[in-house]
């Protein structure tokens, strides 16, 4: 890959891949973009661009020799419910429009994302498998579904490296939630660090996969830079990194921060919470490209509120 192109890189995953995959491949040539442009994607080229729009697209694919796009312009479960339609247009219409585009330019590999959405009523709660019942009941799932199944398609149908992960919640001391039905267990270091206390949004034993946003960056790029020949999935590989309740996060951030309180009012999004998997088996990832998370809960809680801490000491939060 010579010229990446970051879809939605002011999202809470993108802000922080985009600086790494400069990193890695040199700021000119990755280049950000996304309807609105965040402050922190370092030095490198930046468009704007709304992925519903496939002139623009074509536009920008054109203009810097793009070969790969990582897609991660996608509304959320909890912002998907309040506007269904929009989750459509911009989770499907918009994946068509790059899958499309890759195709027309044969472009050596496409990244888009699933999640742990694609999954619902009907799917093992605990180690859900690799291959399972996919049922959905939220309209960001509904897409994640569908996308994994188009991406797979362009695998076949047009030999089109096409590769995606299913991401549990993800965890990060540097972009703030986006409207995911995780997002608690993101805000809940926050509140901590300012306020000592936070309100949580589902019940207690509410027991959901999860990932620090270091290990999110390393799955992503390991499954990017994977030999695509020992690769027997694509679009859909379940990864893991720890699985905790809300409970025991707050148990976690109690062991450094004595006084916290937390109080649980479950509103609309607990349903949504009941219908996702407590953990997930992620052999596949591990035998087909090596997959290994490097955080649990209590090392995640210490740099968390390290690094929230000394953001809070300098007014930053």
């Amino acid at each position: 890959m010579k010229k990446i192109l970051v879809v939605g890189c002011a999202g809470q995953i993108g802000t922080e891949l985009t600086l790494t995959l400069r990193k890695i491949y040199g700021a000119d040539n990755v280049i950000a973009s996304d309807i609105h442009l965040p402050e922190k994607c370092g030095n490198g080229p930046s468009e704007i661009l709304d992925v519903t729009d496939r002139a623009r697209l074509e536009t920008v694919v054109n203009r810097y020799g793009i070969d790969a796009i990582v897609n991660l312009a996608a509304i959320l479960s909890a912002t998907g419910e309040k506007n269904p339609m929009l989750a459509w247009n911009v989770n499907m219409n918009g994946l068509i429009n790059v899958l499309e585009c890759a195709r027309e330019h044969k472009m050596k590999q496409v990244l888009t994302p699933s999640s742990i959405a694609a999954f619902g009523p009907g799917t093992p709660l605990n180690n859900t498998p690799q291959e399972t019942v996919l049922h959905p009941s939220t309209m960001y799932g509904i897409t994640k579904v569908a996308g994994e199944l188009l991406g797979d398609y362009y695998v076949n149908k047009y030999g089109l490296d096409v590769r995606g992960l299913r991401y549990p919640g993800i965890i990060s001391n540097e972009a703030l939630p986006g409207g995911g039905t995780t997002d608690y267990a993101v805000a809940i270091y926050y509140d901590a660090i300012k306020f000592g206390k936070y309100s949580c949004f589902v019940k207690e034993d509410t027991r959901l996969p999860m990932m620090y946003m270091p290990d999110c960056l390393k799955a992503t790029i390991d499954l990017m830079q994977a030999d695509f020949s020992q690769l027997k999935h694509h679009s859909d590989f379940n990864v893991g990194a720890m699985s905790f309740s809300a409970g025991d996060l707050a148990a976690s951030i109690k062991k450094y921060i004595p006084g916290f309180e937390i109080e649980y009012k479950p509103d609309f999004r607990q349903l949504i919470a009941d219908s996702w998997p407590n953990s997930v088996d992620d052999t596949a990832a591990r035998e087909e490209w090596g997959w290994k998370p490097d955080y649990d809960l209590d090392a995640m809680t210490r740099d968390m509120l390290s690094v929230l801490g000394e953001k809070h000491k300098n007014g930053l939060i």
